[in-house]
């Protein structure tokens, strides 16, 4: 998507404040008393310690029987991925972890395996709800913030550790903590619809189908779009293979969203997500944008216009267009992909009667607009398939537009 304005980014960022200060003020309001951790959680070593380089991590938490496993680590909530082991060294859910020498303190909503140094903190008072614990283990963290890592720490240690939290005629104030995540989460998802909802208005504004209405060239080409002459082109005529390096990973090993430096978009023969269902690191990886992705063993032979960043994994290569003194426009593109697909997409290719790849790909016919001289219509290209998108963004610009004065209403947004 296109870039945030700098006013946006401000209006965004006198919301944030606005929620701030909402809650700063509750928190000054409130009453606080100073409670020891011991009194408050068991304290416990996990059930059995999985080291990183013995055992297989994942990163797709959708695979079965698989849980989070929870380390050292300052972020992501503490989880380096996901293994699949016997379930009876599973961790108790709605409790929290302690990191013995980063001082990271999260709390776990779900069963956990963990790595070496985390202690298991779990809580003496029943039915603890979700909030609290959250809350909770956020005092804690505040309290720990300024502890040096690589220090370390023991049971006995942590056990002495105090911080202070709401409290209410002398007693731990499980009401105000309850109410107060309720109202940050609420603000929190009110910001964040904001934000993708300005992401959606740059995008529209740069991609020039915020004013979804038809120019007369537009217009023109869908009216005569039954006058339109087509000719037959070779594809090795027009296009050519880009050369990629082969990547030293399996599908299965990857995680299938972006976490650390794994971030680049990979492409496979799957036909979902226009091929892109796993993420990889980009160093060594041909860094591939604004060409034309064919999967080349696959039950369905789909292309597609790959707009952004990816790179090639296995089973699907990337065509370019040839003639370097002509330059396609990305709507040009996107109008030939629906062209190759008439004859790669078809039903009677699959994994058992395959179309092959560039070798053979490169040999079809694809039919092209062209003027009356027979060369290739550019125009007739960009002006159809931007008067589609229009066409087709046209409910979404007026969804966006009044989701966006709702949510500024509801944020009290002001200019």
């Amino acid at each position: 998507m296109g870039s945030i304005s700098p006013y946006e980014k401000r209006k965004r960022g006198r919301v944030l404040k606005k929620i701030d200060a909402s809650l700063n003020e509750k928190l000054q309001n409130v009453e606080w008393g100073e409670y020891r951790i011991g009194d408050l959680f068991e304290i416990h070593s996990s059930k059995k310690i999985f080291h990183a380089n013995a055992i297989d991590t994942i990163y797709d938490e959708k695979v079965e029987k698989s849980h989070p496993y929870v380390v050292r680590k300052t972020t992501d909530n503490g989880i380096r991925g996901y293994i699949v082991e016997n379930e009876k060294y599973l961790n108790e859910a709605n409790s929290i972890t302690f990191a013995q020498d980063t001082f990271s303190v999260y709390y776990q909503k779900y069963e956990y395996y963990t790595g070496n140094k985390v202690k298991v903190l779990k809580p003496k008072y029943n039915n603890i709800t979700e909030k609290s614990m959250i809350f909770l283990s956020g005092c804690i963290q505040n309290y720990l913030q300024n502890y040096s890592w690589g220090v370390g720490s023991t049971v006995e240690t942590i056990s002495e550790i105090t911080f202070t939290l709401p409290t209410k005629n002398n007693r731990i104030d499980f009401e105000f903590m309850e109410s107060f995540v309720a109202e940050l989460e609420a603000q929190r998802l009110a910001e964040l619809e904001a934000q993708r909802l300005a992401e959606l208005e740059a995008y529209l504004t740069v991609t020039g189908l915020k004013d979804y209405k038809l120019n007369n060239d537009e217009i023109e080409v869908l009216n005569n779009i039954d006058k339109i002459i087509w000719k037959e082109f070779k594809m090795g005529d027009l296009f050519e293979r880009v050369k990629t390096k082969k990547l030293p990973y399996k599908a299965k090993e990857l995680p299938k969203e972006p976490i650390d430096n794994y971030t680049l978009p990979l492409l496979t023969s799957s036909f979902m997500n226009q091929g892109l269902n796993y993420y990889g690191p980009k160093i060594n990886a041909t860094i591939l944008k604004n060409v034309i992705s064919i999967p080349s063993n696959s039950d369905v032979y789909r292309s597609y216009y790959q707009s952004r960043e990816f790179s090639v994994l296995s089973d699907a290569y990337a065509i370019e267009w040839k003639n370097k003194e002509i330059e396609l426009s990305p709507n040009g593109y996107l109008f030939a992909v629906s062209c190759i697909n008439k004859v790669t997409d078809l039903p009677i290719y699959s994994y058992k009667n395959k179309l092959g790849g560039w070798n053979v790909v490169k040999n079809k016919y694809i039919k092209l607009p062209v003027e009356s001289n027979g060369e290739i219509d550019f125009n007739y290209m960009e002006n159809l398939t931007q008067a589609i998108k229009k066409l087709v963004i046209k409910d979404v610009v007026k969804y966006a537009d009044k989701k966006l004065e709702t949510t500024k209403e509801l944020l009290k947004y002001t200019t």
